[in-house]
């Protein structure tokens, strides 16, 4: 089926279509219909599979029309979310004559009242910057008609759903609320009974489970020699652009000054990043100024940029439902993309957790003619069981090495 049979306006299957848009991914063409019924939808899919475009060109459709009021407001746990949502919004309504303003920190106020006060269609927001102008009077949701919940179960780890209740209370109770989340744990089910009526449910795939357009592997290596195996996977690998993951900021920094020194085009993005930073940062990468950029977690969930040829983890995540949203970052849209994880034999629990909760092993890989230092983790039985014997750590058993997938 195409976007063409979906029920959407002929100025949204014009944006669509200027973004290349042809056939709907599996989430667009369960969500669109339901959402142009104008029924409550609570929505669970993996990363990367279109969500943005499943509600905004629906909810576009039925605000073809332009009045003077706030009539959409989306709802994002960052201002990198929040700042690439806007920016969709603007490229689906490139030939419709409705408006969409951006509200989040770290910024200004000035120009965002202007906004508010010029009551455009659509606002996307950060719940904390939106609360502080509704603290101000300077937000009117007296005329909204569609409520959107996006990346809920991020906003439950970062601690805003009490701010996402507040803001939920001043808004009128006969309106639609679409909640989109990639998991769905308890106390996102408590917050959908509460806020939404009767909601039609859809679940697209294991939400749990890595997208099927990423070939993940892990390479093992001695700490020691963890920089000199990321130099020599890119030196050997055919990339578009590659997003590196550290676990911290200071690693971040660290691997992206090394990076330079090896001749690489790269920017790093974390939370010690003002925000100009932080937006030149995306900008250049989108723009391929920057061939690697190194992030925290902050971007996990955070980046959403075509072309993202291969993920790589330079520290294996500490919480499993991470890996799942760091390597989201490639193969999106149906594209094919690469993970890969350099490991150590510290965080063999970590990626035994990792394993059990995408129900798969991962291949363990070996580069050739790569001087490795002899690790214990190449026998994972007897790293595992150092392990267990220095920190109580079960032993697992079993270990593959291969050859890297040729490109």
């Amino acid at each position: 089926m195409s976007f063409q049979n979906l029920g959407l306006s002929e100025s949204v299957l014009h944006g669509a279509q200027r973004m290349g848009y042809s056939e709907p991914t599996p989430i667009q063409l369960r969500a669109i219909p339901v959402i142009l019924t104008g029924r409550d939808l609570v929505a669970s899919a993996q990363t990367g599979t279109g969500k943005t475009a499943a509600f905004a060109l629906p909810v576009l459709s039925k605000l073809d029309h332009p009045e003077p009021q706030i009539r959409c407001l989306v709802l994002e746990p960052t201002r990198e979310l929040a700042m690439q949502v806007e920016t969709a919004f603007r490229d689906y309504m490139r030939f419709m004559h409705t408006e969409v303003s951006l509200i989040h920190g770290g910024v200004g106020y000035g120009k965002q009242k202007e906004d508010l006060a010029r009551k455009c269609d659509v606002i996307v927001a950060t719940p904390g910057r939106l609360l502080d102008h509704m603290q101000q009077k300077a937000v009117d949701l007296s005329g909204l008609q569609v409520l959107i919940l996006d990346e809920v179960d991020r906003m439950l780890d970062m601690g805003f759903l009490p701010d996402v209740r507040r803001i939920v209370e001043q808004c009128p109770k006969n309106r639609q609320t679409l909640l989109f989340s990639a998991t769905i744990p308890e106390e996102i089910q408590r917050l959908s009974a509460w806020c939404l009526r009767d909601p039609e449910r859809i679940e697209i795939g294991a939400t749990f489970t890595p997208a099927e357009t990423v070939n993940h592997a892990f390479y093992p290596v001695a700490v020691a020699q963890k920089f000199e195996l990321l130099l020599a996977l890119l030196t050997r690998t055919n990339f578009d652009s590659i997003l590196i993951f550290t676990r911290t900021k200071d690693g971040a920094d660290r691997i992206c000054r090394e990076l330079k020194k090896n001749n690489h085009s790269v920017v790093a993005l974390h939370s010690n990043r003002t925000q100009t930073e932080r937006v030149e940062a995306l900008e250049g990468f989108k723009a391929g100024r920057y061939e690697v950029m190194v992030a925290t977690d902050i971007a996990a969930r955070g980046i959403d940029i075509a072309g993202v040829s291969h993920v790589i983890n330079y520290d294996v995540p500490q919480h499993p439902e991470d890996y799942v949203h760091r390597i989201g970052r490639t193969g999106r849209a149906q594209n094919v993309g690469d993970a890969f994880t350099i490991i150590t034999a510290e965080e063999l629990p970590h990626v035994k957790e990792i394993e059990r909760f995408i129900g798969q092993s991962v291949p363990r890989l070996k580069l050739e003619d790569f001087k490795y230092f002899y690790t214990a983790i190449f026998n994972e039985a007897e790293a595992a069981a150092s392990l267990k014997a220095a920190k109580g750590v079960r032993t697992h058993k079993g270990m593959r090495f291969g050859s890297r997938r040729k490109r």
